[in-house]
């Protein structure tokens, strides 16, 4: 995926932009940079993610791992992980603008925002393993256990149901829906008003209320890793 970074005023904002935002080594890279940057700043700061178009980000670019990374998948999916962790913890406050699908893995870096603003007319939330007959990572099954409801994380897993804006905020996976034109601008207003509690104890806070999360993140997958290969 292509990656922007830019501020407005103390909200840094993360765009994603490349057609359906798929995590790869090079955008894997791009995207802890852009964190580095962010934790670098000084003063009031928040951050702000977001997609453009139809994606906010469909998860993992299996097509393109397979033909390049195929024989080193664990250490890919490891770097998609340590992502999730890294937002988690984030030391300031972290606000997903999930203009679009949120599939998979993009569904999961979502998930490990502190807010979420979900558009809502159009776009899903949704966890499609079933459906690939592949494994979730412990650490993706924690953020979901950590956020939501069980019966909720039941059917998000057990079902592959996708969730529109309405039936996401009733769930309890986003706290806030908005039109199309507004889903970034209340994501940064939220952004804001918690600017001036960004400092480094918030990593030390937010890490002491996911323990289980960091160390499921923080595990190996086992069994099948590639969805349809047995291993």
């Amino acid at each position: 995926m292509s990656l922007e970074l830019r501020r407005d005023g103390e909200v840094f904002i993360l765009a994603m932009d490349d057609g359906e935002n798929r995590f790869r080594d090079d955008s894997i890279a791009a995207f802890n940079r852009a964190l580095d940057e962010v934790e670098a700043a000084e003063g009031p700061k928040a951050l702000v993610t977001t997609g453009t178009g139809k994606f906010y980000s469909n998860g993992l670019d299996l097509e393109w791992a397979m033909a390049n990374v195929r024989d080193d998948f664990d250490r890919y999916i490891s770097a998609v992980i340590a992502i999730y962790g890294r937002v988690l913890t984030f030391p300031c406050a972290t606000v997903a603008a999930v203009n679009g699908h949120a599939f998979g893995a993009g569904g999961q870096l979502m998930m490990a925002h502190d807010f979420r603003v979900m558009r809502e007319d159009r776009g899903y939330f949704c966890m499609p393993e079933i459906d690939m007959q592949a494994p979730l990572h412990p650490g993706m099954t924690a953020i979901l256990q950590a956020r939501l409801p069980a019966q909720t994380v039941h059917e998000v897993i057990a079902t592959g149901r996708r969730y529109g804006g309405p039936d996401a905020q009733s769930a309890g996976i986003v706290e806030h829906i908005a039109a199309e034109a507004d889903v970034l601008p209340r994501a940064i207003a939220i952004a804001a008003r918690l600017a001036s509690k960004a400092h480094p104890v918030m990593s030390t806070l937010k890490a002491g209320l996911y323990p289980h999360v960091l160390e499921a993140l923080s595990q190996k997958m086992s069994g099948d890793v590639i969805p349809g290969e047995s291993r």
